[in-house]
Order: structure tokens, then sequence, then C-alpha cells
């Protein structure tokens, strides 16, 4: 209880101070690393959609306790918002499983995230009227290149599930859209709590509620059943990462711009590419180390360019 205390004070004690971007920075970044362990953890060994359904139920698990028993219930405005985040990330989850079922991660994940900035820019600008200048344009003209160039790379030299590579792409892209929309409404949702923990904790439950009975039907029907325990485990890290990495980036937008943390965090798409060719054995090379050193400099131009 003393610690959830702890760090809610903290967080409104640094909010609008000179220190709460640094912080929001580190945040988002943070959030950029785990959650390229979280897409891969969803792509990995077993199917997409078992995975991420094993993932929200830990989550969920895990948050119930705290949103119970040790932090204040949400104020009455923060329930419609809460149904708002279930319904958007709900269409998000769907999208994505469906993108990763039918591609490549290396193809379809800059992708989803390359697509994100431009909408997550635009959802700034009308929610909160955030601009930028020309120098951080130029940063995430340079992102968007290394990130597309990437996808587009790999592309070309795919080997498997090209016949289904331009469905996986348009969901991909849909994907994209989705995780702005989520990144805009989350930061909103977040400024309008006033304990922030008891938004993000909040979050995690009412996320979670859909996809684990459907998928656990799905798994019993299904004829060669995965070992639960092994799918389990996958959840229950999944969880704890996904836990990090959304709590991270809602805390960073709620701190400093939110279109600077959704750029920061597009930065994934460089931890992607390493996790994919040192766990998931898809080769990388000098053409693609290129590419993520260009996603890294824009990041770091939009970031100082402010």
């Amino acid at each position: 209880m003393g610690a959830e205390i702890g760090i809610n004070a903290w967080i409104l004690d640094i909010e609008g101070t000179q220190s709460a971007p640094i912080v929001a920075s580190c945040l988002a970044i943070l959030a950029a690393v785990l959650h390229a362990i979280f897409a891969a953890l969803q792509k990995g060994r077993h199917d997409p959609w078992l995975s991420r359904g094993a993932i929200d139920f830990s989550y969920m698990m895990m948050a119930l306790p705290f949103a119970l028993f040790f932090l204040p219930w949400p104020e009455p405005a923060l329930w419609p918002i809460l149904v708002g985040v279930f319904i958007i990330h709900l269409i998000y989850k769907i999208l994505q499983a469906k993108s990763l079922t039918r591609g490549n991660y290396t193809v379809v994940y800059p992708v989803m995230r390359g697509t994100a900035p431009i909408f997550a820019i635009l959802a700034a600008y009308l929610v909160f009227d955030e601009t930028f200048n020309a120098v951080q344009w130029l940063g995430v003209f340079i992102l968007l290149s290394g990130i597309f160039g990437l996808a587009l790379f790999n592309m070309c030299f795919l080997e498997t599930n090209r016949n289904t590579l331009p469905m996986a792409l348009t969901f991909a892209a849909a994907t994209g859209a989705f995780v702005a929309i989520y990144t805009a409404y989350d930061a909103w949702g977040i400024r309008q709590a006033i304990n922030p923990l008891v938004f993000v904790v909040w979050f995690y439950v009412v996320d979670g509620i859909a996809l684990p009975p459907v998928i656990f039907f799905k798994w019993l029907r299904m004829e060669q059943r995965p070992h639960p325990c092994p799918l389990m485990l996958r959840g229950i890290c999944g969880g704890v990462i996904g836990i990090l990495s959304f709590g991270s980036i809602m805390l960073a937008t709620r701190l400093d711009k939110v279109g600077e943390a959704a750029i920061l965090r597009e930065t994934s798409t460089v931890f992607a590419a390493i996790i994919g060719w040192y766990f998931l054995k898809e080769p990388v090379g000098p053409y693609r180390s290129l590419l993520m050193v260009l996603i890294a400099i824009g990041a770091i131009v939009v970031e100082f360019g402010g």
C-alpha cells in the first residue's frame, strides 16, 4: 500500500517540473524495449491468439488484488473512460493477432509501429493541441524512413507467408492506427484521473476481461491442444512485461507530450529486429542494421529537436 502511495506521490510531485520530460523519455524508451519483447512473446512458440489470451489473463489477475484491496476505487467519471479502454484495446488486439498470424514478425511489426506515429501525431494535435517544429518533423521523416525501409527490406527477402502477406500488411496498418488511437485515448484518460495509478491498475483489469474466456474455448476445441503449463508461463512473463510496458507509456504521456512519447516508443522496431535475429533466428545483416540506426537517429532528432 505504502509503495503504491509513494509511486503516485512521486508522479504527482514531478508532474509539470523540468525533470518530467526526462523521466517521460526514459519511460517511453523502456516501453519500447518491453513492447518489442511483448510482441515477440505473442508471436513465438504458440498460436498468437493463445499467447494473447494467456497474457491478458495473467496481467488481469496480477492487477485485480491491487484494484480491489490496495487502491481507491475509480471516481465515477473514470468508469465511462474505462469502457472506452475496453473497446479500443479489444479491437487493437484482434487486429494485431490477425496480422501476426498471417505475416512474419520482422515484416509486420515494423509496419504496425511505422504507421502508429503518423496517426499519433495527428491525434496529439487534435486532442492535446501539440505541434512539432521543422527539426522534429525531419526526425519523424528519418524515423519513418528507417521503419518502412526495414519492413520493405524484410519483405523483399521473405521466404515464407508470401500468400498471406497482403492481408497481413493490411491488418498491420490497421493495428498501427489503433496504436495511435489507444495512445491518445489512454493519455487523455490518465490525465482525467485524480490518482494515475488507479487508472493504470484498472486499465489492466478492464483490458484483460474479454479475450481469456474466448481463447480458453478455442483451446478446448483444438484437436492438438498445447500443454497449458508452458502457455501459462509465457502468459505470466508477458503479463509482467505488458504491465511494465503499457504502464510506462501511459505515465510518459501524462508527464510529457503525447506525440514525442509515441515517437520514442517506436524505437521498439529496433529492439524487435534484434529479438527477431537473436531469438527467432530471422537474419539482420548490414542493411537492416543501417535502417535500425536511422530509426534511432530519427527518434533522437525528435526528442532533442524540441
